[in-house]
């Protein structure tokens, strides 16, 4: 992994800092729409740390420079940080967060700014809150974004791809129905309307998609709803006249992107007009909105920050989306077991040299053939070795590790079609593995038969079973460091909230339902040797059981991806019969699914007839 010599960046960044009369500057990952994946023009955190993790915070000072990222990137941190930089490990024992190293910091009556566009509303009412109260003057809004102007002219272009209209035959359901559903919501909270800003909410809201950020097909976009009117505020030279048509059609206007902000402005000064003889119903924005978009509306008395209605509508999958993501596993899975055989062929018998890139592309050549394929849903995971204990690992063309046949190979990928996402991940090993890694690989396997398996009643959170998937390895004093599931768009992004599975806060706040869709992906990784990931999505669903206590159903789930596991790091000794019976049951159904797709005496078929071979 490069490291970046950022020196002459941030003396760049303290001199504009000094100018703005700003102290300590805080550099947040996500873009003005609180997106986790980001266009190249706004991977500013990236830029001025040379850290291109997904998740993490930095923090500027005159004297000092810290990045702040959770376990899954400590590894990649520690190799991409140039010397001018402080690692702060997030959930680490004894280690601040960003937040409270920054309100250190602060002590003496300095100042914190901020591109208010960039930081959630209350985060930033916290920070400063923070800031105060350790003896700093507080936070700033400093508009004009101070990384931009280090760029320069060096800043990546913003995109301007075309925009496309998503049939119904793929999501399922009109955008005038789901406008029809989210004036529900607003009646019964009395809101004015609701503005949105996130783009995948906006994209499903639609029914349209976009690619202005990689492997999301997403378009940069807000809109606000009200009980009477619609408005999609987005550059109109990316709509096609299918777009155009359609949102007419559903009673849809569309005004320019950057006009948002003046509309904000002045549906807050309406609103003031009104005066106390009328008090102003408030609009809601999503708690993920940020700071500005809050202070355009006219602050705390014009706003409601809540959860997102058409997030949570979102990932509640309707039949058709739910048969989508069915259908497309199938198709992703019959791509994965293709190159698995391919590359164990090329590796074993043919003895080729095959690095961690070409693997990748590869595998995306198998994807290619698939019907409705559209693109990758992320960057291809594709690890050998040590390169496999890093958590969130890319390689790099030009500068990766060649595959070695003698250790472990962790792929995690995905992809996006136009009836679904897919994100799996396995992991195997082409020669003899250790005993060790026998044992770490089926640990992690028998947690996630435990989660797949596990029955819960309505109202369960995902913080609530993670346990289920770490038990075998908290047994034996061994955990990992990231979450055990993540929600899953449909042909949206990768990564959705508000559901997930781990332990992170959010996830005890929303409980799991009927229609959710999400990733189920214990692991194990030993820095410097090996990682081990084995990685399912599966669907939420009613299932039936003897009695219903409280007179609530009961949830399980479905899983649908489609590739066996590796029978040659599984320790057999290690499974009851019931985990053995369910893997027996597992492989008979990709077995049935595969059918037809590939040929009698092939090498993928008999590839994957070994594989699923019953225990």
């Amino acid at each position: 992994m490069e490291t970046i010599n950022t020196t002459a960046r941030l003396a760049a960044l303290r001199s504009l800092m000094k100018e703005k009369g700003v102290d300590i500057y805080v550099v947040p990952s996500e873009d003005s729409h609180a997106s986790e994946y980001i266009a190249a023009c706004d991977a500013r955190r990236a830029f001025i740390s040379g850290f291109t993790g997904s998740a993490g915070t930095v923090v500027v000072t005159q004297d000092k420079a810290a990045l702040a990222t959770d376990g899954r990137y400590f590894n990649q941190a520690s190799k991409q940080l140039d010397g001018n930089w402080l690692l702060l490990k997030t959930g680490m024992q004894d280690v601040p967060t960003w937040q409270e190293w920054t309100a250190e910091e602060s002590a003496g009556d300095k100042t914190v700014g901020v591109d208010p566009a960039l930081i959630a509303s209350s985060v930033a009412e916290k920070l400063d809150a923070s800031v105060k109260k350790s003896g700093g003057a507080g936070l700033k809004a400093v508009d004009e974004n101070l990384i931009d102007q280090v760029w320069g002219d060096n800043r990546p272009a913003r995109s301007s791809n075309p925009i496309v209209l998503l049939p119904e035959k793929y999501s399922g359901k009109d955008t005038a129905t789901k406008l029809a559903d989210l004036r529900r919501e607003l009646e019964k909270k009395k809101a004015a309307g609701f503005v949105l800003s996130m783009l995948d909410e906006i994209a499903w809201l639609f029914n349209l998609r976009g690619s202005d950020i990689t492997y999301n097909p997403v378009f940069f976009s807000y809109a606000i709803v009200t009980q009477n009117s619609a408005t999609l505020y987005v550059d109109d030279s990316k709509l096609s006249d299918e777009c155009r048509s359609y949102l007419d059609q559903n009673k849809v206007s569309v005004k320019p992107y950057d006009t948002l902000f003046k509309d904000a402005n002045a549906l807050a000064s309406v609103a003031e007009s009104k005066g106390a003889s009328e008090p102003p119903k408030k609009y809601l924005v999503s708690n993920k909105g940020s700071w500005a978009l809050k202070l355009a509306l006219g602050g705390d008395k014009f706003v409601e920050e809540v959860r997102s209605p058409v997030g949570d509508a979102k990932a509640v999958k309707n039949d058709t989306e739910l048969e989508g993501m069915r259908q497309c596993h199938i198709r992703d899975g019959a791509a994965l077991i293709e190159f698995f055989a391919w590359l164990e062929d090329q590796l074993i018998d043919k003895k080729a040299v095959i690095d961690e890139v070409a693997a990748a592309d590869k595998l995306e050549e198998f994807r290619k053939k698939q019907q409705d394929f559209v693109g990758l849903s992320f960057d291809t995971i594709s690890s050998t070795g040590p390169n496999a204990a890093v958590i969130h690992y890319k390689p790099e063309r030009g500068n990766c590790a060649t595959i070695d046949p003698n250790s472990i190979f962790l792929c995690d990928s995905g992809a996006q079609y136009l009836d679904g996402t897919t994100d799996t991940t396995r992991t195997l090993h082409f020669g003899t593995p250790s005993a060790a890694e026998k044992k770490a690989y089926t640990l992690v396997l028998k947690g996630n038969i435990a989660l797949d398996t596990a029955v819960f009643p309505k109202g369960t959170t995902g913080f609530a079973v993670d346990c289920l998937a770490r038990q075998f390895l908290w047994k034996q004093g061994l955990d990992y460091r990231h979450g055990t599931g993540h929600g899953v768009g449909s042909y949206l992004n990768v990564h959705e909230g508000p559901i997930g599975i781990g332990t992170r806060k959010q996830y005890a706040d929303v409980a799991l339902a009927a229609g959710n869709v999400l990733s189920i992906e214990p692991g194990y990784y030993e820095d410097g040797a090996y990682g081990i990931r084995i990685e399912n999505l599966a669907l939420v669903r009613e299932v039936k059981t003897e009695h219903s206590f409280g007179d609530k159903p009961f949830l399980g789930f479905e899983h649908v991806t489609m590739v066996p596991y590796c029978r040659n790091l599984i320790d057999e000794s290690l499974l009851t019969q019931d985990e053995k019976d369910w893997l027996n049951r597992s492989n008979e159904e990709i077995r049935k699914r595969m059918e037809g797709r590939f040929e009698e005496g092939s090498l993928t078929k008999a590839w994957l007839d070994r594989e699923t071979r019953p225990f």
